[in-house]
């Protein structure tokens, strides 16, 4: 207890005690003398005053019983609260930080040595999930599963590459709309599912090979011409427009476009691959007849690469970056072509020589003369042979290498083009020279060049025979010695091979037939052909594309730098690989013996 150690407040406490308690002493509390009045109120405020000491002594004597309670334990539990603390977040910092995304890289180019295998999520319940969305966005009609579609979108007869049995798309898309397919791609992209591309079909490289599995975008519904602007010779179009069907259209207004590849091919693998054909002598590559796309990238995303003017410096040239891209940085869904005007006439003449190489130097004469042609084709012996025996067309050849040659212009001019041609043929030991004197002449005598590769293919011994077709281009220099070693191999090799191409440019193809058994040889004819083109200074591919065949090529004939800054590329526009996986350059190491040996 608390002493009272002042007079004052022992006076206070006696007062304190001698006050009534009851009600009814009320009375002689008020008629207590002043000097107790003054006494009770004093009592009153120092009384509160004492009780609130006391309570908070009471409180603070707790306290410190407590702390002297737990005190033996504090230590013991402020260190294993301490390194629990420790563990807990170091484990969390350790998380989230394999988590956070890493750095961004410092150089300028990307290796395949930097990079780990696409994590793709082709797993049955994100595949089927993913169906139900496409479904919504296309309906049911629009989106297939069936094992006859499947199996048609998973590779060709004429193509060069055999796909492994696994390498199948799980369903088939047919978008009509580049709204479409932008909500497509934003499907993909968040479930992380990868997408092949498919137009018409006719690409020999490789090129629609779904090699992980996932959806293949068939744009055959997008086969509209959007607009045609007679005035500024362009038109727009979707990709599944064919180029024949194009022309056949635009020379209703006297307009014509210039590439045209194997039949069949259709403009959205024709930006894909950067292909050209027999008019590239006179008219260049697909490249120089775009003007614009509209391209749809892996996320979904939608840009204009240009505008529709003939020319212009502005920004970089996205034409030129998707050309040639087969679909591996974005999908074309739109693009605005460049048109000609339809020459006034043509004519086609035919000369046959005693060897390719003979062949191949008169090509090199006309073109060193300046000779406007519009095209300047080739076939060898064997390809004369095979389209004999096929009776593709209406008519015997002399079975021996042969150039066909196109001209157009007025009718004055290719008179003269004609009388230059048959001198330079005469110069370079040539056997005959014969030129079209009509318009069925002239189908009659250009339609071989067209049949090449069909005629092949009609002589194959069984269903189990494949055919490989590949091209590449050199300094035209270059032509003669390359055609020749290269027939001189396929001879060697015992295989049906022929040599046909567009000549005039230095770009000329192989046909081979072979079956399994014959497959290694078969590669080594192809190997051989392109290792001489890259040491001719050459390329490994005129306009077939690159595709799974050619990829591993391209090291050698620009350099491993080079390919390191495509890949780079790919990583920006697709940094999930999204977009026609493993085309053109790699984006994972090869398994052992994958590459050939240089």
């Amino acid at each position: 207890m608390v002493r009272a150690s002042t007079p004052a407040l022992r006076g206070a406490l006696r007062c304190v005690r001698s006050r009534p308690v009851s009600a009814l002493s009320q009375q002689r509390v008020f008629g207590a003398s002043t000097r107790c009045l003054a006494n009770d109120k004093q009592a009153s405020f120092k009384s509160q005053l004492y009780e609130s000491t006391q309570q908070r002594l009471k409180r603070e004597r707790a306290e410190q019983e407590r702390f002297a309670q737990y005190q033996p334990q504090s230590a013991g539990g402020r260190y294993a609260a301490l390194m629990f603390a420790l563990v807990f977040f170091s484990t969390g910092a350790y998380y989230l930080g394999s988590l956070k995304p890493a750095s961004l890289p410092e150089s300028s180019t990307t290796s395949l040595a930097d990079l780990g295998p696409p994590k793709h999520n082709v797993s049955p319940s994100n595949l089927q999930a993913a169906w139900t969305d496409f479904v919504e966005i296309l309906g049911k009609e629009n989106v297939s599963t069936s094992p006859g579609d499947v199996e048609m979108h998973s590779g060709s007869d004429w193509s060069s590459y055999t796909r492994k049995d696994d390498e199948k798309p799980f369903l088939i898309l047919y978008p009509s709309t580049t709204e479409e397919v932008s909500r497509i791609m934003k499907i993909c992209h968040q479930r992380v599912i990868p997408v092949t591309p498919y137009s018409g079909g006719t690409s020999l490289e490789g090129h629609f090979a779904s090699t992980r599995g996932g959806v293949c975008i068939d744009f055959r519904r997008m086969d509209q011409v959007l607009k045609l602007h007679k005035d500024d010779l362009d038109v727009v179009v979707q990709p599944a427009v064919g180029w024949e069907e194009l022309n056949e259209e635009l020379a209703k207004d006297g307009l014509f476009f210039p590439p045209d590849p194997g039949p069949g091919a259709m403009i959205g693998g024709m930006v894909g691959t950067g292909c050209s054909g027999t008019n590239a002598y006179r008219y260049g590559t697909m490249r120089e007849w775009v003007l614009s796309l509209t391209v749809v990238l892996a996320d979904g995303t939608v840009i204009q690469t240009r505008q529709r003017p003939r020319k212009s410096s502005a920004g970089y040239d996205l034409n030129k970056l998707f050309i040639g891209s087969e679909g591996t940085l974005g999908l074309v869904t739109e693009a605005t072509l460049k048109l000609t005007v339809r020459p006034q006439s043509q004519n086609v003449a035919v000369a046959s020589f005693p060897s390719i190489h003979s062949a191949a130097q008169c090509v090199t004469q006309v073109v060193k003369a300046g000779i406007p042609l519009a095209g300047v084709e080739i076939l060898d012996d064997v390809q004369m042979k095979c389209i004999n025996a096929s009776e593709s067309t209406s008519r015997q050849w002399k079975e021996s290498p042969t150039i066909f040659f196109r001209f157009t212009g007025t009718p004055a001019a290719i008179k003269e083009q004609i009388g230059m041609v048959q001198k330079l043929v005469k110069n370079t030991s040539g056997k005959s020279f014969e030129f079209a004197r009509g318009e069925e002449e002239m189908q009659e005598l250009w339609s071989a060049r067209k049949q090449a590769l069909w005629s092949v293919m009609a002589m194959r011994r069984s269903p189990m025979d494949h055919v490989w077709t590949t091209d590449v281009a050199v300094p035209m220099s270059k032509l003669p010695d390359i055609i020749e070693a290269t027939k001189e191999d396929m001879t060697k090799s015992g295989l049906l091979a022929g040599i046909c191409g567009h000549v005039g440019d230095g770009n000329f193809h192989a046909i081979i037939l072979f079956n399994d058994g014959e497959r290694k040889v078969a590669e080594g004819v192809v190997h051989r052909m392109v290792k001489r083109a890259v040491e001719m200074e050459g390329t490994v591919t005129g306009e077939h594309g690159v595709g799974l065949v050619k990829r591993d090529y391209l090291a050698h004939e620009l350099g491993e730098s080079t390919v390191d800054a495509m890949r780079r590329l790919k990583l920006a526009f697709d940094p999930l690989r999204l977009l026609n996986p493993d085309k053109v350059v790699r984006t994972e190491q090869p398994a052992p013996g994958e590459v050939k040996e240089w």
